[in-house]
């Protein structure tokens, strides 16, 4: 499952987003088995009018190791009509969604039995609630049911995470268990179907109905199961002989390789790094309307949510759903052939798949690019009040809870660090060790642990100790000094709470680095280095594996032009650039940064064109131009041409005009919002020129245009994106105020279109953001158009006050 961070740049503070244990005390571990699941058989139709399923289950069972006479099933909101086992009608009880099934015989450890369910499953009735990684958990959804929804396509989908799965089918609705599974879905014709393992049969029935049947011989967990269902696109691919597909809307044919197409290859690299050959029959990937979480690696059959969905001209730039497509297909791993034993145990899950995006990034970008998306990953960690959380965490509030950036972000911290702590081969191998011996099996952390140690030998106790049943990171301060005996101090000191660890630290002097490795024990240490002269660059955590924050004041300017140029590390670059940004007053400063315009890697290069101040550092004028005509990352063209815009000089027109006929979306935005201040027609005639796809894509960016123009014609395109500008990247306080302008021009408006839009979005984004507080910034704003709404002489006042209530009542339900 994937996490999509959402990082509010504006209109909230970070602060709202901390999050904080409310453990209350209770012990979470692995939930005790009574029984393991064997097999699951469905047969099931729709009912789309009343948003039901009607299924049939049988379910082959057998004692864990107790005799039993009872047999236990969750099934929530559903309603039972027959329990049999063969023609024999079973005694059961139902309350408190718990199914309580009377075998007759007591049956022991190794006899297995089959009962038979018939039941609706009734996903509107159930009563439980979401978190911030699944909005929803109802575990069966059906959109646009009645067809009536123009802007929505008719589909169905499951989401079995983490116990949801017994909303659609009775069973054992814990991660622990393991079962086959066969599904027989009865759909209306014109629907295509997806489920785990492979498509068996198609059979054709009256009423423009047909049979679709899958099986799946391998065992799974329950929470893996899925169904999806509607008018899609099939884009079939392959990998060694196996089927790798994409099920997409049909407005996305073109466009689904670009999207998906690195998968088979993702495949075989995984399968290579991990020594286990990827062990499903096949590999699906589809994509869900209104889908309630970021992604699901439901076994073989991945759902993803609609940003997937990107046009050629977005692909151009970046494909900012690849680490998502690497993170699930990650999870076929881990996390499917082998499963954490309790949510408790989530590590052994998100983590590894989290930093599946960074081995991927790693082999197919190289370093500099993986080093940037760790970066993130690590920030986002240290940014979000998290401290107080254990990796593997056995206390609680809510299970929904542990799908967060310490299990997913800070999580891949540490694994990169145990990597590096054992060496790649010894983890690597320990990781197949791993995969093998455990596979089709439930696990905790300490069997990772284990299965590491018996390959590296080494202890690992305190690592995991420390890291995986403990919280925090290391706070560092960092002080030095240089004495005339040519040596070299470095303080260290722990603030807070103390940590054990290598660290590496490397001296630069007369052209050569020094690279030395220390172990921290307690919370002060003072290390002394010989050196020749006094070094020009000391470099604590110079290798940026330690997962921890860093106090280090007495780099000078100078340390830091150096480091620039000399250190070998993405983060060295980095910091760099950020520490350069504020000191522009000096020569030597503006010389680095005007290097740093040329970086090899374009996330850098991105960086520097967002940090130099052209009023300081003219010289940078003529590299941009030439980042805008011809740098390799259309994204970076953008991003230049967007500084160049700031200008308003009439000598960049050509260059805004040549940049007209881009494909990039991020290039024709730029270039005609530059081109709107030096000659308004052009930029106007350009706008007008848009395919329809481009002007609905750039329509939020566009707003300004619209507004001063008095231009209201796609006003509620613009009001259908403009919520989302509200998690921009490298927003300003420019684009607070450009935010508030258009919802200003949008709430003063008649336009019901726009309202509904509005309205519909700040709904969505409420109730699937509401733990960062999005349902009362929602609230906030839509109070604000009402008030408005009363104020106005509109056409369509009461209509409109009518739409803002009715979205109010839907956010509080």
């Amino acid at each position: 499952m994937k996490n999509i961070l959402v990082v509010l740049t504006f209109i909230i503070s970070i602060t709202s987003i901390a999050q904080h244990d409310n453990s209350l005390g209770i012990y979470r571990g692995e939930e005790t088995k009574l029984h393991d699941l064997i097999h699951t058989k469905l047969k099931v139709s729709f009912d789309f009018e009343k948003k039901q399923l009607n299924g049939e289950a049988w379910i082959t069972a057998t004692p864990h190791f107790y005799s039993k006479q009872d047999f236990t099933l969750d099934a929530k909101a559903m309603l039972i009509h027959e329990v049999k086992m063969g023609s024999k009608d079973l005694q059961y009880e139902y309350k408190n969604n718990i199914l309580t099934i009377h075998l007759g015989n007591a049956y022991a450890k190794g006899e297995t039995f089959e009962v038979y369910i018939n039941y609706t499953a009734r996903p509107e009735e159930v009563k439980q609630k979401g978190s911030a990684v699944i909005s929803e958990a109802k575990g069966l959804y059906f959109i646009d049911a009645d067809g009536t929804d123009p802007t929505k396509p008719t589909q169905v989908w499951t989401q079995g995470a983490t116990e949801s799965s017994s909303c659609w089918f009775p069973t054992i609705d814990s991660p622990n268990q393991k079962t086959t599974q066969e599904i027989y879905m009865t759909v209306p014709s014109r629907f295509t179907t997806l489920s785990n393992g492979s498509l068996i049969s198609q059979t054709e029935l009256p009423g423009d109905l047909r049979t679709d049947y899958w099986k799946m011989d391998q065992p799974h967990a329950p929470y893996l199961f899925f169904m999806g269902l509607g008018e899609y696109s099939l884009i079939k691919d392959s990998w060694n002989g196996k089927e790798v597909n994409y099920y997409v809307e049909k407005e996305y044919e073109k466009e689904a390789q670009a999207i998906f197409g690195l998968t088979p290859e993702m495949i075989q690299f995984f399968s290579d790094k991990f020594g286990v050959v990827y062990p499903w029959e096949k590999y699906s990937q589809i994509v869900g309307c209104d889908y309630i979480s970021g992604a699901m690696e439901n076994t073989t059959a991945t759902i993803h949510s609609e940003p997937a969905y990107q046009k050629a001209e977005q692909l151009i730039d970046e494909n900012t759903w690849e680490d998502v497509v690497s993170h699930e297909l990650v999870h076929q791993w881990f996390g499917d052939l082998v499963t954490c034993e309790s949510w408790s145990n989530i590590t052994v899950n998100e983590s590894f798949a989290t930093y599946g995006e960074y081995l991927w990034r790693e082999f197919k970008y190289g370093k500099d690019h993986a080093d940037a998306h760790l970066f993130e990953d690590k920030t986002d960690y240290l940014t979000r009040g998290l401290e107080d959380k254990n990796l593997v965490r056995f206390h609680y509030a809510d299970r929904e809870d542990v799908f967060d950036g310490v299990s997913y972000q800070k999580g891949a911290n540490i694994l990169h660090m145990l990597r590096n702590y054992i060496g790649d081969k010894a983890f690597f191998a320990g990781l197949k060790l791993y995969l093998t011996k455990y596979q089709y099996q439930a696990t905790e952390a300490h069997q990772l642990r284990l299965a590491l140690e018996e390959v590296s030998g080494v202890d690992l106790n305190p690592f995991f100790n420390q890291w995986y049943y403990a919280n925090g990171h290391p706070n560092l301060e960092i002080s030095y000094d240089y004495s005339d005996d040519k040596s070299v101090g470095v303080k260290v000191v722990q603030t807070g709470k103390v940590f054990s660890f290598p660290l590496a630290i490397a001296i630069y002097e007369n052209g050569k680095v020094l690279n030395h490795k220390v172990n921290i024990t307690k919370r002060e240490h003072y290390f002394s280095f010989k050196t020749d002269k006094k070094p020009d660059l000391v470099n604590v955590n110079a290798d940026y594996v330690l997962l921890c924050s860093i106090t280090d004041n007495q780099k000078t300017l100078e340390n830091y032009i150096f480091q620039y140029h000399n250190a070998p590390h993405y983060l060295d670059r980095r910091n760099a650039i950020e520490e350069l940004a504020l000191h522009q007053d000096n020569k030597e400063v503006n010389k680095t940064l005007l290097k740093a315009l040329d970086d090899s890697y374009y996330g850098l290069r991105m960086m520097a064109l967002r940090a130099i101040d052209i009023n300081k550092n003219p010289k940078a004028l003529p590299i941009i131009e030439q980042l805008a005509n011809s740098d390799p990352r259309t994204i970076v063209q953008g991003v230049a041409l967007g500084i160049l815009r700031k200008t308003g000089d009439h000598k960049y027109k050509s260059i805004f005009e040549k940049a007209l006929n881009s494909p990039s979306y991020s290039v024709k935005e730029n270039a005609i919002l530059g081109l709107y201040k030096i000659d308004k027609a052009i930029a106007l005639q350009a706008v007008n020129d848009l395919d329809k796809d481009a002007a609905e894509f750039l329509a939020t960016s566009f707003a300004p245009i619209y507004i001063a123009e008095e231009d209201e014609s796609l006003m509620p395109f613009i009001a259908k994106g403009l919520m989302q500008t509200m998690f921009k990247e490298n927003a300003t306080q420019k684009d607070q105020q450009q935010f508030m302008q258009t919802f200003g021009w949008i709430a003063k408006s008649d336009n019901k279109l726009a309202y509904q839009n509005l309205v519909g979005d700040m709904v969505s984004k409420g109730k699937k953001y509401k733990k960062y507080d999005i349902d009362k910034i929602a609230i906030n704003l839509m109070t604000q158009m009402i008030s408005l709404q009363k104020e106005s002489n509109n056409a369509n006042k009461q209509a409109l006050i009518l739409i803002v209530k009715k979205g109010l009542v839907a956010l509080v339900e």
